[in-house]
């Protein structure tokens, strides 16, 4: 197969948007392009993902590219539909046309391909996992596009380096009285407000970006003289390091607790969707991504790496396996006005320049 051209491949995907663990022709039309070009497809990895490799003659590292493929979700003007908002089309494109460039280019070791189903779920790198693809890579790449609040189109960023993020359930426990004999019930939304006091008098490390905000709560309302035995809030909590986050939900835990305590009330602290890892990247790795940039579009579009509050589900590889080595860049692609915006528009013709950077490290890498 000749060389493809990833704004192609973009238009192509674009048109099919599909969600999380239901990218079945999304998977199809990329797993199909790779068997045409020669590599062994292994199909249906944790669901819908999608594996392909080539082996060198020689021996050598085994090197992951890895991109996902979901959309989002979005109901517009009450009718549901699936809208690729956050650019994986865009990954798996550049990906994909990286794929196609490198047969015939690995000469030692293994490059093995990963479409990723889910990343918007939280939950695709966890099934690839699961599915024991994973625990004899050595070297793993991922890219994603940028908005333009993050880099200007052109430049390109050689990290990206997302937040551990999660969702904390919280449920205050009191006792329920009649409103005329309050001291012989525990108001749970009483505890529930002092327990918000509490969250936001956490402090940890102010040098470490992080942050910690009550998005939801629920309870009461049963009548207005009952008083109510029970509250439940959801808390968004997110730390730059994994060490950050650890202090956070620790702090976040005693904080709850005790405030309910204080008022009598007994208090449950969960992340029943677990905790997404932060960004750990081999800087070595990384470097060469840089230089990879440079050769590509020049010194001057070479952006500086990225803080991003944002999780991103990439990260349990290396959480889940630390001998890998990672690295994770981004491609200002103009996207606006802004991800997982239903409106989202990227500039496909940087594209081009996201597979080039692929393509080079590879060649480092294995050629």
């Amino acid at each position: 197969m000749n060389k493809l051209d990833p704004r192609n491949i973009y238009d192509d995907l674009h048109q099919i948007p599909e969600l999380g663990f239901e990218e079945f022709k999304t998977s199809a039309y990329l797993a199909d392009k790779l068997e045409a070009m020669g590599y062994k497809v292994t199909r249906n990895i944790g669901g819908t993902g999608v594996i392909g490799e080539i082996k060198g003659s020689e021996p050598g590292p085994v090197m992951m590219l890895r991109a996902d493929m979901d959309a989002l979700p979005f109901l517009i003007d009450g009718e549901k539909k699936n809208i690729h908002a956050c650019g994986h089309d865009a990954h798996s494109a550049m990906l994909l046309a990286a794929a196609s460039e490198l047969v015939g280019k690995v000469k030692r070791g293994t490059l093995r391909i990963l479409f990723q189903q889910g990343e918007e779920t939280l939950k695709g790198a966890l099934a690839v996992i699961d599915a024991g693809v994973i625990e004899d890579v050595d070297i793993a790449l991922g890219l994603h596009i940028r908005p333009v609040q993050d880099i200007a189109y052109g430049e390109m960023s050689p990290a990206v380096r997302h937040a551990s993020s999660t969702f904390v359930n919280v449920v205050i426990n009191g006792l329920s009285s009649h409103g005329a004999r309050p001291h012989l019930g525990v108001n749970a939304i009483e505890a529930a407000a002092v327990a918000i006091n509490a969250i936001t008098a956490i402090k940890i490390n102010p040098i470490i970006p992080w942050s910690c905000k009550v998005t939801g709560i629920k309870g009461g309302g049963v009548a207005p003289n009952i008083i109510p035995d029970k509250v439940e809030m959801i808390v968004d909590a997110r730390a730059q390091t994994n060490e950050a986050m650890t202090e956070l939900l620790e702090k976040l835990r005693r904080a709850v607790t005790n405030a309910a305590a204080a008022l009598g009330a007994t208090a449950e602290v969960t992340t029943p969707g677990g905790v997404i890892p932060a960004a750990e990247y081999d800087d070595e790795l990384t470097a060469e991504v840089a230089e990879c940039i440079v050769e590509v579009v020049g010194e001057e579009k070479l952006a500086k790496e990225l803080v991003n509050p944002g999780g991103e589900d990439f990260h349990y590889f290396v959480n889940k396996y630390p001998h890998i080595k990672a690295a994770y860049f981004g491609v200002g692609a103009a996207a606006a006005p802004g991800l997982h915006h239903q409106d989202m528009q990227l500039n496909k013709e940087a594209l081009p320049s996201g597979t080039a950077v692929l393509v080079k490290m590879v060649e480092r890498k294995l050629g």
